[in-house]
């Protein structure tokens, strides 16, 4: 509760979004230790029944659920890296607040002045101030939407490339698991009988051979997210200016054009903040993050 009280108004909302998301990457990382516990657990218990056909399928079985929760590590990983994104916009946020104030203290203070004393000179310099503030404040403002835009689409583009891959690849791994349930002979024995030798034991081995072929060959295909970002400059998020955009010796904002880019195909993160709060410098320059 302390560090969400020394976050700026602006950015409370996606502070806690971010804050919240952090335990469901925990959660995530804990039931991939727990399904591969669990995994761990059936093939113990399938060696345990004396059963030589039970114990090699369990055995089997574990080794496809364990490759199961390795997904769900995989998938907090995505999640982190889209949680990681969201902090840009978050710190954003934060750097703007300030002008947000300073301009609402500046219009105020004019108003009381007004009110108090009509004649007095301070006014001018303070509606001088103000137009400074406004000023500043419109770049500050241009900012927070440019990123906001292009790390939102960023983000989530990673959110949802995660989702599809664990989704797939753990389609992958169930129907090789139900492909070796069925070579258990489940048929009913009457006392006395004993059950015919296990003899799928190289088959139980090929599906094992299949999941990790299928796995090793898998290609996500998912819709592509496009952005017209390109022409925004690094440092700032601004368009860049063009000879075009200098008119009458003022520069004016350049249209943001350029080709459309996938996002889902840059996928090189910068290095990811563990604290929620501790990266909370303003910034002019929210660090321009390929997805």
């Amino acid at each position: 509760m302390e560090a969400a009280a020394r976050v700026p108004e602006l950015s409370k909302k996606l502070f806690m979004l971010i804050k919240t998301e952090n335990q469901i990457i925990r959660s995530y990382e804990n039931a991939s230790r727990e399904r591969i516990s669990i995994a761990s657990q059936l093939s113990e218990w399938g060696e345990s029944t004396g059963d030589d056909g039970l114990s090699d399928i369990s055995d089997k079985l574990g080794v496809l659920l364990s490759e199961i929760g390795e997904q769900e590590n995989t998938f907090a990983e995505g999640l982190e890296d889209s949680r990681t994104i969201l902090k840009q916009i978050r710190n954003t946020e934060s750097s703007v607040q300030p002008s947000r104030d300073h301009k609402s203290k500046v219009a105020d203070e004019i108003q009381k002045l007004k009110y108090k004393d009509p004649q007095s000179a301070k006014i001018a310099q303070l509606e001088q101030e103000l137009i400074r503030t406004e000023a500043e404040n419109l770049v500050a403002e241009a900012q927070l939407t440019n990123v906001t835009r292009q790390k939102i689409k960023q983000a989530y583009d990673l959110n949802f490339a995660a989702t599809i891959e664990r989704a797939e690849r753990q389609i992958i791994l169930a129907n090789h698991g139900r492909r070796m349930l069925n070579l258990l002979d489940d048929s009913p024995v009457v006392p006395g009988d004993a059950r015919p030798a296990f003899e799928h034991s190289n088959v139980a081995r090929q599906i094992i051979n299949d999941a990790e072929d299928d796995l090793r060959a898998y290609r996500p295909q998912y819709e592509p997210v496009q952005s017209s970002a390109e022409g925004l400059q690094s440092n700032t998020l601004m368009p860049a200016p063009t000879e075009s955009s200098v008119a009458g010796g003022q520069e004016v904002p350049s249209s943001v054009a350029g080709d459309e880019n996938t996002l889902s195909e840059q996928r090189q993160i910068s290095g990811s903040v563990n604290s929620d709060t501790a990266d909370y410098a303003p910034s002019q320059t929210a660090s321009s993050t390929a997805a």
